[in-house]
């Protein structure tokens, strides 16, 4: 039996973000990872340009990150990255064909999109852009996540199982920047560890990093 290893596209794969987003970078990190072609194309959320129609028509919810590759327009970086999983990578391990493991991969992404959204992400997002809402909510949600995270990390070298899976392409971005947020990272050294794990992957790229919070 033969398999066929899946073509590159004929484009670069088209990445609308924003530069500070951990939702575009974990879009931008999968792609480097799998070795795609892509450019980023910024877009200015301060002027409103993901409210302007010409963006409306690639996502009518007016966010980031949306990708084109060739004739496919997608937004929300959890599909997105399952969408890259199974066109380019289908044989690998980032999105196993298990049931068991395949629902141990998704039940992380489900976190990504909850847990981790609204605790170290929403807590960064207050000191990125002084908002005058209490982190105090985002910071107690992220603390009980980083909780179950490393006695998980106790038992498994990456989130889901011994290998690399989406699950850690999800939920890496926000992590790493957790800080930028006042959300120490200190007291949960198998997390860190396990976020050097990550950044020792080939096609690693950074995330950029913001001066505020404990970052400051």
């Amino acid at each position: 039996m033969t398999t066929t290893t899946p073509s590159l596209p004929a484009q670069p794969i088209k990445l609308y973000r924003m530069g500070i987003s951990g939702h575009c970078h974990r879009v931008e990190l999968f792609l480097s990872m799998l070795g795609l072609p892509y450019e980023l194309i910024d877009i200015d959320l301060a002027t409103g340009a993901h409210k302007k129609p010409e963006f409306l028509a690639l996502n009518p919810f007016g966010q980031v990150p949306v990708i084109q590759d060739g004739d496919v327009t997608l937004a929300d970086s959890n599909a997105i990255l399952v969408y890259l999983a199974t066109r380019y990578a289908p044989s690998a391990s980032w999105l196993p064909n298990e049931a068991l493991a395949a629902a141990t991969v998704q039940r992380w992404l489900s976190v990504a999109a909850g847990p981790l959204a609204f605790g170290p992400a929403a807590a960064r997002v207050i000191q990125l852009f002084k908002r005058p809402d209490s982190p105090d909510a985002a910071i107690a949600r992220a603390h009980g996540l980083f909780q179950v995270m490393e006695q998980q990390l106790g038992q498994s070298t990456f989130l889901a199982g011994n290998a690399p899976t989406l699950a850690d392409v999800a939920n890496y971005s926000y992590i790493a920047r957790a800080p930028e947020g006042n959300v120490s990272l200190q007291a949960y050294p198998r997390l860190r560890a396990w976020l050097a794990r990550v950044e020792a992957l080939p096609g690693f790229v950074p995330m950029v990093q913001m001066p505020v919070g404990l970052a400051a």
